[in-house]
């Protein structure tokens, strides 16, 4: 018997075809699955960041309120105390760092003798020493040999007079203001031994000052 395909469209392999369209549909299922958790985890995440937003804000609140109350029942006059209590505090201790020997020291072998120094205010900020001194001189160039020596030590920097005017008595009264840092003075070496004289006797000793007890 003769057999004839009288079919007009050729065979296909219609089971390759399903498979690919069933990986198609899983990829997507996937794809899908995934984008609703991510959906669900950031809008989780969303949630938790404004629950905490709202709670922040509360807490804020809360201190604001809590601060105001605070500050209406201080009373002021008892704070203005506490803050002259500290300050007080804090200059005895700033005085403390500051050697008042060392300072008149170098006053010493710098004061003119036409030059009478009556007052002196230091003071120590952010550990920087300043010293402001009133001083008398009889003139200006007094003064200024003053200034020149000072600022030779070492220790008194950017001296300057930050006022003068003129007494009833006719002295110039100068404001002196310099920054100052301590340079300690090492003390002296003791004096060496006298050597012995020639021939092997010892020299004599100096006699003290005002003479032995008789």
């Amino acid at each position: 018997m003769l057999r004839a395909n009288l079919a007009t469209r050729p065979f296909y392999n219609e089971r390759a075809v399903h498979v690919l369209i069933g990986l198609v549909a899983a990829i997507v299922a996937i794809i899908t699955v995934l984008n609703v958790v991510r959906v669900v985890t950031l809008s989780r995440h969303n949630t938790e960041l404004s629950a905490r937003i709202n709670a922040d804000r509360a807490e804020a609140e809360r201190l604001t309120s809590e601060a105001a109350r605070i500050r209406k029942t201080i009373n002021k006059d008892e704070l203005a105390l506490v803050v002259d209590a500290a300050q007080e505090a804090n200059a005895l201790i700033d005085q403390r760092t500051f050697s008042w020997t060392e300072f008149f020291n170098l006053i010493e072998s710098t004061l003119p003798p036409e030059v009478m120094l009556t007052a002196v205010r230091p003071s120590v900020k952010d550990g920087v020493t300043r010293v402001a001194m009133s001083v008398l001189a009889r003139q200006a160039v007094d003064l200024d040999e003053f200034m020149n020596k000072l600022q030779a030590t070492g220790a008194f920097t950017d001296v300057i007079p930050a006022s003068q005017d003129r007494t009833d008595e006719g002295l110039l009264r100068a404001l002196i203001e310099s920054g100052y840092e301590s340079h300690p003075v090492e003390a002296d070496p003791a004096p060496a031994a006298h050597a012995p004289a020639p021939g092997g006797a010892a020299a004599p000793s100096s006699t003290p000052r005002g003479g032995g007890r008789q």
